[in-house]
C-alpha cells in the first residue's frame, strides 16, 4: 500500500493484499540520545529504534530552557506540533517561534535549527517522514 502525504514525500507500507493487519499497541517509548548544549528527552513511541518503522517516526521531546541543537539539512519532512512553551525553529529565510497549539512543517533538505528558548522550556511533538535517523540528518557543527 502507498500512501500519498504530499507531492513530496510517499510512505510505502509494506503490506500484502493477503495479509491480516491488526493494530499494534506500543506500550512504551524507548529514550533517545539528544543532540544539544542542554540534556534533553526524547521518547519515541514509533520509528527506527523502538518498533523498527523506517516510513515515519513519532516522538515526544521535552527540552529545558535555554536548550540549543546544531543546524541541520535533514532528508526528511519534519512536523513539529508544541504541547507547551515555544519551540524556535531558525531557517534561512528568519526566525519562526511555535507557540502551544501551533505545528511548523519542515521541508526535506531544509536548513533548520531548533532550539527551546523561553522560561521553562518547551514539551513537543515531533513526526518525521521517513523516520528520524541519526545518519539523515546532517547536523552542521558550529
Amino acid at each position: 500500500m502507498v500512501v500519498d502525504v504530499d507531492e513530496n514525500v510517499v510512505v510505502d507500507v509494506d503490506v500484502d493484499a493477503d495479509e491480516v493487519v491488526m493494530p499494534r499497541l506500543i506500550e512504551a517509548p524507548m529514550t533517545i540520545a539528544a543532540a544539544g548544549n542542554k540534556p534533553k528527552r526524547i521518547k519515541e513511541y514509533v520509528g527506527r529504534m523502538n518498533t523498527d518503522t523506517a516510513s515515519v517516526s513519532v516522538a515526544r521531546m521535552r527540552s529545558p530552557e535555554g536548550w540549543v541543537e546544531p543546524p541541520q539539512r535533514p532528508e526528511f519532512m519534519e512536523v513539529t506540533l508544541v504541547l507547551r512553551g515555544t519551540v524556535r525553529v531558525e531557517h534561512e529565510g528568519g526566525v519562526l517561534d511555535v507557540r502551544v497549539g501551533q505545528a511548523v512543517i519542515t521541508a526535506p533538505g531544509e536548513r533548520v535549527r531548533y532550539s527551546t528558548p523561553g522560561p521553562g522550556g518547551a514539551d513537543y511533538v515531533a513526526v518525521c517522514v521517513p523516520a528520524f535517523a541519526p545518519e539523515t540528518v546532517h547536523r552542521n557543527p558550529e
